[in-house]
C-alpha cells in the first residue's frame, strides 16, 4: 500500500463574469491589482496617469494575469474617501482602454454604486467590492449588467476599520458575514455562480487574525463560492520580515504559495509575473497524480 499522503483538492467552481466563465480550482487564478490612485500603500502615484495605468494593465496581462482589478480609491488603513466623480474620472478611461486592449476580464475595485455602474458600462465585467454590497443599489447594478462580484469582509470603513478588530471568533464571524452577504446578493437577484468571497486580509484585522484566516482559508469553501485572497505586500508581511512595502516580495510569495495550496481559488497581487510563477509550481505539486509514482 502506498504511504503517500494526498492533499485535499481545491473544490472546482465556476465563476461567471459577464459572458465569460472562469473555472476556479484546477488552476489558481491571479488577479493583478492596478491602483489608479495617488496614495495606495503599495504603489501610490505610479499609475495615476491613465497612460501609465493602461501600459501596466497590458503588461500584467502579458505576465499571465487572469484578471485585472482597477481601483481609483485607496483602502489602506486610515485613508480618506474619494468623491464619486473623482473616482470615476480616474478609473473609467483606464477600464475603457483595457477592455479593448486585452482579452481578459477587467474588474472594478470600488464600494460605490455609481462607480461600479460607470465602470461596467465602460467594459468591466466584475465588481470587487470591499464593502460587500452594502452600498444602496449596487447589487441591482451587478445583476442588470450580468457581472461577477467579489464580496469582501470589512468592518467600518478604511478610516475606522483598525479600531474594530475585536472578535470572539474571527474565523466564524468572517465566515458568517460572507455567507450573509452572499444571501443578500442572491435575494437581490444576483446568481450565486456570479459571486466570489474574500476574507479581507488587513481590513479590520490584527496581524495574528490575518495569519489565522490564511491558515484556515479552506474553511471558506463551505460557502460554495470561489475564494479570493489578497495578501500582497501587506503590513503583516512587513511585520514578520521587518521590511518596508517595496521589500516584501519573498514574504508575499510565501503567503501566495500557502494560500494556493490550501484552498484559495484566486490570489490578488501586485507582482504578477513573480506570483504567476509561484502558483504554477504550487499547482503542479498540488495536482500531481499519485499514479505517476508507481
Amino acid at each position: 500500500m502506498s504511504t503517500i499522503e494526498t492533499v485535499n483538492p481545491k473544490r472546482a467552481l465556476v465563476w461567471r463574469v459577464g459572458t465569460r466563465t472562469l473555472t476556479c480550482g484546477p488552476r489558481t487564478l491571479v488577479m493583478g491589482a492596478l491602483n489608479v490612485t495617488p496614495d495606495s500603500f503599495s504603489d501610490g502615484g505610479r499609475f495615476l496617469d491613465p497612460e501609465a495605468a493602461v501600459a501596466r494593465g497590458i503588461e500584467m496581462a502579458q505576465e499571465g494575469a487572469d484578471i485585472i482589478d482597477v481601483g481609483g480609491e485607496s483602502t489602506r488603513p486610515g485613508s480618506e474617501p474619494v468623491p464619486e466623480p473623482e473616482e470615476c474620472d480616474r478609473v473609467v478611461p483606464v477600464v475603457k482602454r483595457l477592455s479593448v486592449e486585452i482579452d481578459i476580464p477587467i474588474s472594478i475595485d470600488t464600494r460605490k454604486t455609481g462607480v461600479a455602474h460607470a465602470a461596467l458600462e465602460a467594459g468591466a465585467t466584475m465588481v470587487n467590492d470591499t464593502a460587500a454590497g452594502r452600498a444602496p443599489g449596487i447589487f441591482d447594478v451587478v445583476r442588470e449588467a450580468g457581472a461577477g462580484m467579489v464580496l469582501m469582509h470589512m468592518r467600518g470603513d478604511p478610516k475606522t476599520m483598525q479600531q474594530q478588530t475585536r472578535y470572539d471568533d474571527v474565523l466564524a464571524e468572517v465566515g458568517r458575514f460572507l455567507e450573509d452577504r452572499v444571501s443578500a446578493a442572491e435575494a437581490a437577484g444576483v446568481e450565486r455562480d456570479r459571486l466570489a468571497v474574500d476574507p479581507g486580509l488587513g481590513f479590520a484585522k490584527t496581524p495574528q487574525q490575518n495569519f489565522l484566516l490564511m491558515r484556515h482559508v479552506r474553511a471558506l469553501e463551505r460557502i460554495g463560492c470561489p475564494v479570493v485572497v489578497g495578501p500582497s505586500r501587506k503590513s503583516f508581511i512587513g511585520l514578520v520580515l521587518d521590511a518596508e512595502v517595496d521589500d516584501r516580495m519573498e514574504g508575499t510569495a510565501g503567503a501566495v504559495a500557502w494560500l494556493a495550496g490550501h484552498g484559495a481559488h484566486i490570489v490578488r497581487v501586485h507582482d504578477v509575473r513573480e506570483m504567476v510563477r509561484v502558483v504554477k509550481v504550487v499547482d503542479a505539486i498540488r495536482t500531481a497524480d499519485d499514479a505517476s509514482t508507481r
